[in-house]
């Protein structure tokens, strides 16, 4: 299975962080299954870390694709099909790094790992 992960799924895998559910553990951990993690989570993470919102954050700024690659997960270029898509897509939610996210899980057919129910009126499957 192919699984695209939202933003905190990511930074909870990679500290360990306990509000990540078991079920989600054991979909980033299966054998067979690739594990996405969006330019767009790369943006939002350093945004919020320069913003004093994620002040943890400071060796996923600088250490980004070694922790990826360390992790076993595949960055996911933003497209211009999926930039296109994010900001045309009608529902009101404004987030841009949501926005994105979803446009990337629907175009690549990808599930979303995500704790946030507010991504389901994206009409993507999600995962958690």
């Amino acid at each position: 299975m192919r699984i695209l992960l939202d933003t905190h799924a990511f930074l909870w895998w990679l500290f360990d962080d306990p509000k990540l559910s078991q079920s989600a553990r054991e979909c980033i951990r299966k054998r067979g299954n690739t594990i996405f993690v969006s330019a767009a989570s790369a943006w939002e993470i350093s945004t919020k870390h320069r913003l004093g919102k994620l002040p943890e954050a400071s060796v996923v700024v600088t250490q980004f694709s070694r922790l990826l690659k360390r992790a076993g997960m595949e960055a996911l270029d933003v497209s211009v099909e999926h930039a296109l898509l994010a900001g045309t897509l009608a529902i009101a939610h404004c987030d841009p790094f949501d926005r994105m996210l979803a446009a990337q899980s629907r175009l690549e057919n990808l599930p979303l790992l995500t704790r946030d129910p507010a991504l389901a009126m994206f009409d993507i499957d999600l995962l958690w």
